[in-house]
C-alpha cells in the first residue's frame, strides 16, 4: 500500500507531462495516443493484458484492462477517466502548465484536478492489485478514455457504440468530479458524491434575411434579427427546479451546518456556501448561454445568414418542456439543430455508496457523504446507455481554504499532494470491499 500511495504521485506527474490538449478539432488534437500508451506499458508492466482502442481517428487512444474477481457472477465495476486536457496558456500560469511540477505540496498542471489525478490513483490501486496479487470482489474494469473534454465521440461514446464488449457485464461504475471534501463548520468535512448531472445541448440558431448593400435601408437583416433572438434567449431565466439530488445535498447540508435554504429563496441562501454556491447554484434551473456568433463576410455587405452557438444545460427530467420554452421564446423563424448528450441521475443508496462511505470513513473518522448535481458533463452520459450507473467518486480530502471548483479549468491548476495519497488509501479500501 505504502508503494501505491508513494508512486501516485509521480503517475500523476508524468501523466501531466503528456501534453493531451483536446481543442475539439481533431486537426489540432494532440497526445491521446502517448498518454494511453504510457498508461498501457504502466498497465502491462505489472501483468495486465491491455486493450488499446483507437476510436474512429488516427491517435484517439483509449486503453481498457479488467482484473477478475472473485465472483463472476457478480456485475462488474467499472472505473474510467479521461486523458484529454482543456487548452492551457502558459503565459498565465504560476508553472508551465505541462510541467507536472511537484512544488509547495501540490501538484501543479492541466488536467491536475480534471481528470490526470483520478487517472493516477487508478492506475497505482489497478497497480498494486495486481503486483499484490489482490483479488477484488467481482471483476473491475478500468478504462482510460480519449476526447471527453469534447463529449467523448471518439472516447466513450464511440467505444459504447462500437465495442461494447469491452463493459460486459458492468453495472456500475465510478470516474470524476465527485468524492472531494468540502469543509462546511468546525472542521467537518462532507464528501461530495456526484448522483446526477445536467444534460448538454449544443444548440445552433440560424436565422435567414435578405442579402443586401450595407449602405441601404434594410428590413430584413439577419443579422439583426439573430441579435435579438440571442440577446432574448440569453436573458431568459428558466425555472428553479429542485430535483431529488439537490434536495438531498441542501438537506445535508442543513443538518451539518444548522443553515436554511427556503424554498421561496433558494436561490439567494445558496450563497452561504461560498465558493461552492457557483456549482451548487447552476444546479438550480436550465441554463442557455450564448458563446459563438458567425455571420457576414464584409463590412458593407448585409448577408442572408447568420448563426449562433448556445450552450444550454438541462436538469434531469426537464427536457420536453425546456425545448418548449425555446421554442415560444425563439419562435418559428429561428431555425434550431440540436447536438446533445443527456441528463444522468441515480438513487443515493444501495452497496456500492455503502462501500463509498465506509471507504471515507475509515480515513476521515466524523465526515459527512453527500449526493450532489454536477452543472456540467462528464463519459458517465455514455455509459448509462450501456444501463450503467454512474457516480462521480474520485476521492480527495482538500484544504479548507482551497477554492477547488474554480481550479477546473481555471488557472494554475493543482492538486495536493496529501490528497493524492489520500485518494489512494480510499480507493483501495473501496475497491477491495465493494
Amino acid at each position: 500500500m505504502r508503494r501505491a500511495q508513494d508512486e501516485v504521485v509521480t503517475l500523476a506527474s508524468e501523466l501531466i507531462r503528456i501534453d493531451t490538449t483536446n481543442t475539439g478539432d481533431p486537426a489540432t488534437v494532440v497526445g491521446e495516443r502517448a498518454a494511453a500508451e504510457w498508461v498501457a506499458e504502466k498497465l502491462a508492466e505489472v501483468g495486465y493484458e491491455t486493450t488499446y482502442v483507437e476510436s474512429g481517428a488516427p491517435g484517439r487512444g483509449n486503453v481498457v484492462v479488467r482484473l477478475a474477481g472473485a465472483d463472476p457472477a457478480r456485475g462488474a465495476l467499472l472505473v474510467h477517466g479521461h486523458l484529454d486536457v482543456v487548452p492551457a496558456d502558459a503565459s498565465e500560469w504560476s508553472v508551465h502548465p505541462f510541467s507536472g511540477a511537484v512544488q509547495d505540496d501540490y501538484v501543479w498542471g492541466r488536467g491536475a484536478v480534471d481528470m490526470k489525478d483520478m487517472c493516477a490513483m487508478a492506475l497505482a490501486v489497478a497497480r498494486r492489485f495486481k503486483r499484490d496479487g489482490i483479488v477484488p470482489p467481482r471483476d473491475i474494469v478500468f478504462a482510460f478514455l480519449a476526447d471527453e473534454e469534447a463529449g467523448g465521440l471518439y472516447g466513450a461514446k464511440w467505444l459504447v457504440d462500437n465495442r461494447p464488449e469491452l463493459f460486459e457485464g458492468v453495472t456500475e461504475a465510478i470516474s470524476e468530479v465527485g468524492g472531494f471534501s468540502i469543509t462546511l463548520k468546525d472542521d467537518v468535512r462532507a464528501y461530495l458524491v456526484e448522483t446526477a448531472e445536467k444534460g448538454i445541448r449544443w444548440l445552433k440558431l440560424r436565422v435567414r434575411g435578405t442579402a443586401g448593400h450595407g449602405s441601404m435601408i434594410h428590413h430584413d437583416n439577419a443579422v439583426a434579427k439573430l441579435a435579438a433572438a440571442v440577446t432574448k434567449l440569453g436573458q431568459h431565466r428558466f425555472p428553479v427546479v429542485l430535483t431529488p439530488s439537490v434536495r438531498e445535498f441542501l438537506a445535508g447540508v442543513s443538518e451539518i451546518t444548522g443553515l436554511e435554504f427556503p424554498e421561496d429563496d433558494v436561490e439567494g441562501s445558496i450563497g452561504k456556501l461560498g465558493g461552492l454556491s457557483r456549482m451548487i447554484g447552476a444546479t438550480l434551473r436550465d441554463t442557455a448561454n450564448p458563446t459563438m456568433l458567425s455571420a457576414g463576410y464584409k463590412a458593407n455587405v448585409i448577408p442572408s445568414v447568420a448563426e449562433a452557438t448556445v450552450d444550454c444545460r438541462i436538469l434531469p427530467g426537464r427536457e420536453e418542456a425546456f425545448d418548449r420554452e425555446v421554442a415560444e421564446l425563439l419562435g418559428p423563424e429561428v431555425e434550431r439543430e440540436w447536438l446533445g448528450l443527456p441528463p444522468v441521475e441515480t438513487t443515493f443508496d444501495g452497496a456500492l455508496v455503502d462501500a463509498m462511505v465506509a471507504s471515507i470513513s475509515a480515513e476521515d473518522p466524523g465526515a459527512k457523504v453527500l449526493p450532489y448535481m454536477l452543472s456540467g458533463g462528464t463519459d458517465a452520459k455514455s455509459f448509462q446507455q450501456l444501463g450503467i450507473r454512474n457516480f462521480g467518486f474520485a476521492p480527495l480530502r482538500l484544504p479548507a481554504d482551497l477554492d477547488f471548483s474554480a481550479l477546473f479549468h481555471g488557472v494554475d491548476e493543482r492538486v495536493p499532494v496529501e490528497a493524492l495519497k489520500f485518494g489512494v488509501r480510499v480507493l483501495d479500501r473501496f475497491l477491495r470491499n465493494s
